[in-house]
């Protein structure tokens, strides 16, 4: 059956039309017998009661659904950068991914920072240009964007016929037809018509160009255009399908989602160039034993492995683990090893998820991708499968929390329930971490952005009853050094009349920007046994996390045993470790500590007469302006600002544009605070 499954994502930036696209897919495909729509907060992927209030996707929603005997595993991700976890997830477990682009903004900030996200995952992609019928629609200029900014090679299988107001048609440029709608019946018609006249030069220069790429990796093709032969339409799409597959060429089609152009084309584009599960290369892992690597096929045949890429927290279900299979056989009722908890845990229930409805399998196969009940222990990111065979697939890389906000129960008896309700959270999202401070007793919480932890805290507080206080939203800090420095550490203790006592030396040096702290050590065994060199890294690895003065995590920092006393009647463990702590402490005071706050990149899209407002309201933040980029009807300022001084710039841009402005903003790197 794998042959004829497609685990695809829709992903792109936010108000490109990713939700309302899939929506289409559904009524299309008959998952769906009415078109929910994200304005009237009817979108059956968008299930969440926030998502359907606030218009935006904030989950991956997944469903499957069939097509021409194609069964299409489909998982609709946010395109909001608060929620790059949702994204990031879902790509780590996809096959393939379909690229929305709107005509009028084109390559958006998000749009590529998703497009890394998927170049890193070495994931193959189609693009749709979607909103051919809004004023300012440039089907072209999009193109030329996608392989300016994204560094990829478009190459249509389709043109438009018209733009805006007067887009009516497409262009198939492998059939060479005029593809129609019909509004009648909600676009379930497609008529084929003769390319018009005046459209008949621009649709063969366009099919030159597509023939060009095809046969570039083909000697067939070449040989059938020398000889001035008809080249058959299936050699092209086979073509298409292998440079495709290999990501030398993105495949790009155009329609209108929302008044249903374009979807069917986008159906058969999914089938025709995106690949099967076992078309992809065996996905590497590690012998957690041995740590040795270790080839995962992607067939039924092998031992079961599969990865657990996203928890969610089911009042009555319990956790539902959602889980794509690599290899193997995964069946219900049976036990199975988690391998990085190290436990074995049981799948009462398998289920294939529709959105917020399910289906009820007896097995996940490789391939699929389906629901776990019945796991306890499972967080994202484990792999899953035969304890027979041992491997622990690559884990996600999630980035650091850079807002935090302290919350508080109105009452003590709820306290105890908020901490419930905070530790279902952090399963569900990775990105999101609370702890208690030590010295006021506060719960912080910590989150991507502002609208990331107002869904939070609006979630603790409706969906999970909690009454609760929130105070307002809060930089998160990092602290670093300046310069290297070395340091003595003595550590002496009697405990229970025993001596404790330990020496090291350690020197701290700052690390680039980025990098992430490190430890190492170059004395010998022979002068220090390797039991007593772990403790010491493990005091150092709780010190990073305690900071230096102030008391905020430290990143970039690289710290190295140079030398150790060790006297086996008086050395513990416990001794060594307390060295290690104390004495990164000790060195870092006296290596120029630094307080390091984040800086955000920033993209404002602005009507061109507001735009000395909006390049005003940015440098009296403290932002830097780093280009002007002129589009039809829109500015796009790229800028960097600190995040401090961005708390409310939301408000303050709509009301300086009469509410036409819009940005996107996100982390960018950590920097020296500023004092302004």
């Amino acid at each position: 059956m794998t042959e004829k499954t497609r685990n695809i994502g829709i992903m792109a930036h936010i108000d490109a039309g990713k939700t309302t696209t899939t929506e289409r897919i559904l009524f299309f495909t008959g998952k769906s017998h009415r078109i929910g729509e994200v304005d009237d907060g009817s979108a059956t992927m968008d299930w969440m009661v926030q998502e359907q209030n606030r218009g935006i996707t904030i989950t991956s929603a997944a469903t499957t659904t069939y097509w021409k005997d194609h069964r299409i595993n489909i998982i609709d991700t946010p395109g909001h950068v608060d929620f790059t976890a949702e994204v990031e997830r879902s790509l780590r477990v996809l096959d393939g991914a379909v690229a929305v682009f709107c005509a009028v903004g084109g390559v958006e900030p998000q749009s590529e920072t998703v497009w890394r996200q998927a170049d890193a995952y070495e994931v193959p992609r189609i693009a749709f240009i979607n909103k051919m019928d809004r004023i300012g629609a440039d089907f072209f200029e999009v193109l030329r964007e996608i392989h300016d900014k994204l560094k990829a090679n478009p190459v249509p299988v389709m043109i438009p016929v018209g733009r805006e107001n007067s887009f009516t048609a497409t262009i198939d440029l492998i059939t060479m037809k005029e593809l129609h709608w019909d509004s009648e019946d909600q676009g379930r018609t497609i008529t084929e018509h003769p390319i018009r006249p005046e459209m008949v030069d621009q649709a063969e220069q366009w099919r030159e160009k597509l023939l060009d790429t095809v046969s570039s990796s083909s000697d067939e093709i070449t040989d059938l255009i020398l000889d001035d032969q008809n080249v058959p339409e299936e050699l092209i799409r086979q073509e298409l399908r292998a440079l495709t597959l290999s990501r030398n060429a993105v495949p790009v089609l155009v329609g209108a989602s929302l008044r249903n152009m374009g979807v069917q084309p986008l159906l058969d584009a999914v089938v025709h160039y995106l690949p099967t599960p076992e078309e992809l290369p065996p996905i590497q892992g590690m012998n957690p034993r041995k740590e040795t690597p270790v080839a995962v096929e992607r067939s039924e045949d092998g031992q079961a492995v599969g990865m657990v890429f996203k928890i969610q927290a089911d009042r009555e279900a319990g956790n539902l683990c959602f889980v794509r299979m690599y290899q193997g056989v995964l069946k219900s009722g049976v036990a199975t090893f988690n391998h990085n908890q190290g436990k074995r845990e049981r799948a009462n229930r398998i289920l294939r998820m529709h959105a917020n409805r399910t289906e009820q399998v007896d097995r996940l196969v490789a391939g699929d991708i389906g629901v776990i009940v019945g796991f306890k222990l499972a967080q994202t990111g484990d792999t899953i499968g035969s304890e027979g065979f041992p491997v622990v697939l690559e884990r996600m890389h999630f980035p650091e929390p850079v807002i935090s906000v302290a919350i508080e129960p109105q009452t003590m008896s709820e306290q105890d329930r908020l901490k419930t309700t905070l530790n279902l959270l952090t399963r569900e999202d990775p990105t999101f971490i609370w702890k208690e401070d030590s010295d006021t007793g506060q719960l912080i919480i910590s989150g991507m952005g502002e609208l990331h932890l107002d869904v939070l805290v609006t979630r603790i507080i409706d969906d999970y009853n909690v009454h609760a206080k929130v105070g307002n939203p809060q930089v998160t800090y990092r602290e670093s050094i300046t310069a290297v420095a070395e340091h003595r550490e003595i550590f002496q203790k009697v405990l229970a009349g025993k001596e404790n006592r330990s020496e090291i030396v350690l020197r701290v040096a700052p690390r680039a920007r980025g990098t992430g702290n490190h430890f190492s050590s170059v004395v010998p065994e022979s002068r220090l046994p390797r039991q007593f060199a772990q403790a010491v890294e493990r005091g150092v690895a709780g010190a990073f996390n305690s900071g230096i003065s102030m008391g905020y995590p430290t990143i970039d920092i690289g710290v190295e045993l140079i030398d150790a006393v060790y006297d086996e009647l008086t050395a513990s463990e416990f001794a060594f470790e307390a060295a290690g702590s104390m004495g990164f402490d000790n060195a870092c005071r006296q290596a120029g500590a630094v307080l390091l706050e984040p800086v955000m990149k920033l993209t404002v899209m602005v009507p061109q007469e507001f735009m000395g407002e909006a390049i005003n309201g940015i440098t009296t933040r403290g932002g830097i302006v780093h280009a002007v980029e002129s589009r039809p009807g829109v500015e796009h300022i790229t800028a960097e600002a600190p995040l401090k001084k961005m708390f409310g710039y939301s408000t303050a841009l709509r009301s300086s544009t009469q509410g036409r402005g819009n940005y996107a903003m996100e982390f960018s790197h950590f920097a020296p605070a500023s004092t302004r």
